[in-house]
Protein backbone atom coordinates (compact mmCIF):
# COMPACT_ATOMS: atom_id res chain seq x y z
CA UNK A 1 0.00 0.00 0.00
CA UNK A 2 2.74 2.19 0.82
CA UNK A 3 4.48 1.74 -3.07
CA UNK A 4 1.21 2.94 -4.49
CA UNK A 5 0.63 5.89 -2.26
CA UNK A 6 5.02 6.69 -3.24
CA UNK A 7 4.10 5.79 -6.84
CA UNK A 8 0.54 8.31 -6.74
CA UNK A 9 3.14 11.05 -5.25
CA UNK A 10 5.80 10.74 -7.66
CA UNK A 11 3.67 10.71 -10.33
CA UNK A 12 1.73 13.81 -9.28
CA UNK A 13 4.75 15.66 -8.64
CA UNK A 14 5.96 14.69 -12.08
CA UNK A 15 2.48 16.30 -13.52
CA UNK A 16 2.79 19.39 -11.27
CA UNK A 17 6.10 19.84 -12.75
CA UNK A 18 5.63 20.00 -16.37
CA UNK A 19 2.14 21.40 -15.97
CA UNK A 20 4.62 24.75 -14.56
CA UNK A 21 7.23 23.98 -16.68
CA UNK A 22 4.10 24.74 -19.37
CA UNK A 23 2.96 27.55 -17.69
CA UNK A 24 6.58 28.92 -17.73
CA UNK A 25 6.99 28.02 -21.94
CA UNK A 26 6.89 31.66 -23.13
CA UNK A 27 4.67 32.79 -26.36
CA UNK A 28 2.37 29.72 -27.38
CA UNK A 29 -0.67 31.44 -26.24
CA UNK A 30 0.50 34.61 -28.61
CA UNK A 31 0.37 32.26 -31.53
CA UNK A 32 -2.86 31.86 -33.42
CA UNK A 33 -2.91 29.22 -36.57
CA UNK A 34 -5.19 31.42 -39.62
CA UNK A 35 -6.74 29.40 -42.64
CA UNK A 36 -7.23 31.30 -46.02
CA UNK A 37 -11.18 31.05 -45.15
CA UNK A 38 -10.50 33.50 -42.25
CA UNK A 39 -7.56 35.32 -42.87
CA UNK A 40 -9.34 38.70 -44.44
CA UNK A 41 -11.04 38.98 -41.50
CA UNK A 42 -7.68 38.88 -39.26
CA UNK A 43 -6.11 41.07 -41.80
CA UNK A 44 -8.98 43.81 -41.39
CA UNK A 45 -7.93 43.64 -37.79
CA UNK A 46 -6.82 47.46 -36.54
CA UNK A 47 -3.50 47.80 -36.40
CA UNK A 48 -2.37 44.40 -38.18
CA UNK A 49 0.97 44.62 -39.75
CA UNK A 50 1.60 41.90 -42.30
CA UNK A 51 5.48 40.15 -42.23
CA UNK A 52 6.41 37.92 -45.36
CA UNK A 53 9.25 35.58 -43.93
CA UNK A 54 10.32 34.56 -47.46
CA UNK A 55 13.53 35.22 -48.92
CA UNK A 56 14.35 38.65 -50.67
CA UNK A 57 13.45 37.09 -54.44
CA UNK A 58 10.69 34.99 -53.34
CA UNK A 59 9.03 38.18 -51.60
CA UNK A 60 9.60 40.15 -55.17
CA UNK A 61 7.76 37.24 -56.95
CA UNK A 62 4.61 38.82 -55.17
CA UNK A 63 3.32 38.94 -51.85
CA UNK A 64 0.23 39.87 -49.73
CA UNK A 65 -0.54 43.80 -50.53
CA UNK A 66 1.64 46.25 -47.18
CA UNK A 67 3.58 42.96 -46.03
CA UNK A 68 7.26 43.94 -45.27
CA UNK A 69 10.26 41.35 -45.27
CA UNK A 70 11.79 40.00 -42.49
CA UNK A 71 13.67 36.62 -43.89
CA UNK A 72 13.78 34.18 -41.27
CA UNK A 73 16.45 32.49 -42.52
CA UNK A 74 18.68 35.78 -42.14
CA UNK A 75 21.03 35.40 -39.05
CA UNK A 76 19.52 38.83 -38.19
CA UNK A 77 16.23 37.57 -38.33
CA UNK A 78 15.63 38.15 -34.34
CA UNK A 79 17.60 41.37 -34.64
CA UNK A 80 15.59 42.56 -37.30
CA UNK A 81 12.03 41.07 -35.67
CA UNK A 82 12.81 42.80 -32.33
CA UNK A 83 13.34 45.72 -33.58
CA UNK A 84 9.73 45.68 -33.89
CA UNK A 85 6.47 47.04 -31.29
CA UNK A 86 5.77 43.45 -29.55
CA UNK A 87 1.99 44.53 -27.99
CA UNK A 88 0.61 45.13 -31.71
CA UNK A 89 -1.08 42.29 -33.60
CA UNK A 90 1.09 40.53 -36.55
CA UNK A 91 -0.15 38.49 -39.79
CA UNK A 92 2.88 35.98 -40.67
CA UNK A 93 3.50 33.91 -43.99
CA UNK A 94 5.76 32.39 -45.78
CA UNK A 95 5.38 29.92 -48.80
CA UNK A 96 3.71 26.85 -47.40
CA UNK A 97 3.33 27.61 -43.52
CA UNK A 98 6.73 25.91 -42.08
CA UNK A 99 9.02 28.93 -42.29
CA UNK A 100 6.29 30.91 -41.06
CA UNK A 101 5.91 28.66 -37.96
CA UNK A 102 9.61 28.92 -37.11
CA UNK A 103 9.19 32.76 -37.41
CA UNK A 104 6.15 32.73 -35.38
CA UNK A 105 7.79 30.87 -32.49
CA UNK A 106 10.88 33.20 -32.31
CA UNK A 107 8.61 36.00 -32.32
CA UNK A 108 6.53 34.67 -29.17
CA UNK A 109 9.83 33.54 -27.81
CA UNK A 110 11.30 36.94 -28.11
CA UNK A 111 7.79 38.54 -26.23
CA UNK A 112 5.36 39.44 -29.30
CA UNK A 113 2.12 38.83 -28.00
CA UNK A 114 -0.56 38.96 -31.03
CA UNK A 115 0.54 36.86 -33.79
CA UNK A 116 -1.25 34.95 -36.30
CA UNK A 117 0.05 32.16 -38.93
CA UNK A 118 -1.40 31.68 -42.22
CA UNK A 119 -1.25 27.92 -42.76
CA UNK A 120 -0.46 26.78 -46.10
CA UNK A 121 1.32 30.02 -47.01
CA UNK A 122 1.12 32.50 -49.78
CA UNK A 123 0.53 28.99 -51.67
CA UNK A 124 -2.59 28.78 -50.21
CA UNK A 125 -3.13 32.02 -50.20
CA UNK A 126 -3.59 32.44 -53.76
CA UNK A 127 -5.02 28.93 -54.76
CA UNK A 128 -7.77 30.31 -52.54
CA UNK A 129 -8.16 33.57 -54.72
CA UNK A 130 -5.64 36.12 -52.96
CA UNK A 131 -4.27 38.51 -54.17
CA UNK A 132 -0.70 39.47 -54.81
CA UNK A 133 1.36 42.91 -55.76
CA UNK A 134 4.58 43.23 -57.00
CA UNK A 135 6.20 46.38 -55.76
Amino acid sequence: MQTRSRIASVALAVVLAVGGLAACSSGSNAITEVTTATASEVLAKPGMSVIDVRTPGEFAQGHIQGAVNVDVEDAAFATNIGKLPKDKPYFVYCRSGNRSGVATSKMADLGFTEIYDLQGGITQWQSAGGAVVFN
